[in-house]
């Protein structure tokens, strides 16, 4: 949902703004979108279940908004907590998941020590991400996990990678840029990073969306 080097400090700051500004209205619509992704819930439960079976290393929902997929890895039976760059979706998370841990952080500048994550999450995060900063975010997934962790992705794809930039959503004015990229292009960037690719999902448009949704789930070497 939202995003040792920052990606920005404009962009950053555009995001977390945004973010704070529909936190609430955003929460309302997306409280559970899950519930009728059977394949999207299918793909996080395969991921906890891989992350289970390596060890009990946590696993960091990173760009986790109101928090609904971190309750969901919790109810699958893996330690998670969640991070979000906007102080208004983390205050909303913990008011509905009190049992479950969220800090403000961004996926940029992950504070967080090597080696100690047997999982990270990031579903519609890097899609606030530019492009020319990608390779350090998955530098820092890869630098957090530890041997034979893995790391699922979530985004909007398309045939070639692109950028959207919003002035308004749920009615209140935001400076947010999209970016989607193909299954391809992440692919290449997670090999880069050190890690290993396992599978890319391209599921087609459900209802409301408008471009495909694009899962990438990548390990790292044991």
């Amino acid at each position: 949902m939202s995003s040792e080097q920052p990606a920005g400090p404009d962009s950053l700051h555009a995001t977390r703004t945004s973010y704070d500004a529909i936190a609430k209205p955003y929460a309302e619509q997306f409280a559970d979108h899950l519930g009728d992704r059977p394949l999207d819930l299918a793909l996080i439960t395969a991921f906890a279940e891989l992350v289970r079976t390596g060890g009990t290393a946590p696993v960091a929902d990173v760009g986790s908004g109101p928090g609904h997929v971190t309750a969901r890895l919790d109810a699958l039976g893996v330690p998670a907590f969640g991070v979000d760059v906007s102080p208004a979706m983390v205050a909303l998370a913990r008011q509905a998941h009190p049992g479950i841990r969220f800090h403000v952080g961004s996926m940029t500048s992950l504070d967080l020590p090597d080696e100690t994550l047997g999982g990270v999450l990031a579903l519609y995060s890097i899609i606030h991400v530019p492009d020319e900063h990608l390779p350090a975010v998955f530098a820092g997934f890869h630098r957090v996990l530890v041997p034979g962790g893995h790391v699922l992705l979530g985004f909007q794809s398309g045939d070639e990678d692109g950028r959207l930039h919003l002035s308004e959503r749920f009615g209140r004015e935001i400076a947010l840029d999209y970016y989607w990229r193909t299954p391809g292009s992440v692919a290449e960037q997670l090999v880069k990073a050190g890690l290993r690719l396992q599978a890319r999902v391209l599921r087609e448009p459900a209802e409301e969306e408008k471009r495909p949704r694009a899962f990438v789930l990548a390990q790292k070497p044991a």
